[in-house]
């Protein structure tokens, strides 16, 4: 039920209207930028107004495309249905939407995949253009004008200070409480102005509670009364919990040798079920008195912090099953003061992160026996999602993890391969690896001694005897004494799979084909 006493500020009542209107001020070929993080805090009326719109031009003969920058994944009523309504020319920085993936496969949609910590800076430095219209969601208008933000933080401040014209949802789902969680820092700039971030501990804050806009800039507010898309968490496959058993086992063993305090260092963790198991995990584990400084709050973290093993989390967003919603809503004044949300720029800054020491887990499709990471390309070519944060907190970690099961697809495609298909993690910002097999730490290691571990730990045995072939004659190599690779052979894996649907070869040899 909508709350009309979310806008606190009279001269802004006047500005109240419905989605269908809000959308005459954005045009054919502008630039807008959304509010939403992993499916959190972005507009619902106005994308589904605006696709209408644009359905009705494109009948009419008339072009209407737009640029769509965020600050990452969003839900079905934003790219899904402007992608359907072929409303999106560019898209950044971002997408996990299957309409919009298959759009930019298609080639009938730019995409920039970027870290996201560099969003902000990008677009204060005028790289990626003008910024005609922000959409953003909001809990509410205070009194004073400002805004109290939603469900994510992401890049709407910059939107707001940056874009022509400010178009804002006020959602009455969102929680009043939200009111004071948010910590939004004012004091970036570029160089030769930048100064450093004041922040020491993950529990700091460093800035607003609320998002300032000039009043005269928000042309719209639409009224809303609609839920984030939260979505189910499958419970943790034998998979999962061997990984993140594997992942605990270092820890421990981390400790015991003094490179980590008892309570570890903060944690960073990506999005997904195994990142989930690892959370759950840490219930059981003998660490005590943690805090997280990540992306995004996901089921784990609410566990952790209801036991009282994680003190606090940082993140710019929550990612969370719908049980979990229901549950941070129902209490959200009581976690009010153990979360904190930031803008993107903050929480995935890479000087915040290298400072505070974070201990970053990351998924990922394949990785090399070289300890290269593919966590974006499915055979090199096919965006899956896009490098997220990924890559702001494996080079500036304490220690930087990558994890996945190590088959995909029924076991015809194996995770570790002689050479990935597409690069995002380069061997120098990979320090361990871990499959269901075991863990491959590879701080230290030369490029052949990489390789050893990697195969030896982390291939499935079905893939082990022609990795060991591979590197075998690859050393043989004149030119492969210090990283050994066989050029002829090494996308061979994947051109197996695209030709037969298997990266196994048809006689079931242990070696390649000469």
């Amino acid at each position: 039920m909508i709350d009309r006493t979310r806008i606190g500020l009279d001269a802004l009542r006047a500005k109240v209207m419905t989605a269908e209107e809000a959308v005459s001020f954005i045009g054919d070929g502008d630039t807008v930028g959304m509010s939403g993080f992993t499916g959190s805090g972005y507009p619902k009326a106005v994308p589904l107004a605006l696709a209408g719109r644009i359905e009705a031009e494109h009948a009419e003969g008339r072009p209407f495309r737009m640029r769509v920058w965020t600050g990452a994944s969003t839900g079905p009523e934003l790219d899904g249905a402007l992608a359907r309504a072929d409303g999106i020319e560019f898209r950044l920085p971002y997408n996990s939407d299957p309409l919009a993936r298959d759009k930019i496969n298609r080639g009938e949609m730019d995409y920039f995949d970027m870290h996201l910590s560099q969003v902000a800076p990008m677009a204060r430095q005028g790289f990626l253009g003008p910024l005609d219209t922000a959409v953003i969601e909001v809990t509410g208008i205070r009194p004073d004008g400002t805004l109290v933000p939603s469900s994510s933080l992401g890049n709407n401040k910059t939107w707001l200070d940056h874009a022509e014209r400010v178009i804002l949802e006020v959602n009455s789902w969102q929680n009043p409480a939200l009111e004071g969680m948010h910590d939004i820092y004012y004091g970036t700039a570029l160089p030769p102005a930048r100064m450093p971030v004041p922040l020491v501990r993950p529990d700091d804050r460093i800035g607003e509670p609320c998002l300032r806009c000039d009043p005269d800039k928000i042309v719209a507010i639409v009224e809303t009364d609609a839920p984030d898309r939260n979505l189910p968490f499958s419970p943790p496959d034998a998979a999962a919990r061997a990984i993140a058993g594997h992942l605990l086992d270092f820890f421990q063993n981390e400790v015991a040798k003094g490179r980590l305090p008892a309570s570890l260092l903060p944690l960073q963790s990506g999005v997904g079920n195994i990142a989930n198991a690892v959370l759950s995990g840490l219930l059981d584990g003998p660490f005590e008195n943690m805090m997280a400084y990540t992306e995004v709050i996901q089921d784990g973290m609410l566990d952790l912090l209801d036991a009282g093993k994680l003190l606090m989390a940082s993140a710019t967003a929550f990612s969370l099953s719908p049980e979990a919603a229901t549950r941070l809503n129902a209490e959200m004044a009581a976690y009010r003061d153990r979360l904190i949300l930031r803008p993107q720029e903050i929480s995935n800054h890479p000087e915040v992160i290298r400072r505070l020491g974070c201990l970053a887990m990351n998924g990922m499709i394949e990785a090399d026996i070289l300890g290269n990471v593919n966590s974006t390309h499915v055979m090199g070519s096919r965006i899956q999602n896009g490098i997220g944060g990924s890559g702001d907190f494996a080079r500036s970690a304490y220690v930087s993890v990558f994890m996945s099961p190590s088959t995909a697809k029924g076991g015809r495609i194996s995770a570790i391969v002689p050479k990935v298909s597409h690069v995002d993690h380069i061997n120098q910002d990979v320090q361990v690896i871990v499959t269901e097999q075991g863990l491959a730490d590879l701080r230290g290691l030369s490029p052949r001694q990489r390789a050893r571990v990697i195969i030896d730990r982390c291939a499935h045995p079905d893939f082990q005897p022609r990795l060991w072939d591979y590197l075998a004659r690859a050393e043989r190599s004149p030119k492969g004494r210090h990283s050994p690779t066989l050029l002829n052979e090494a996308l061979s894996w994947h051109q197996r799979f695209e030709d037969t649907g298997t990266m196994h070869v048809a006689n079931n040899d242990d070696t390649e084909a000469a």
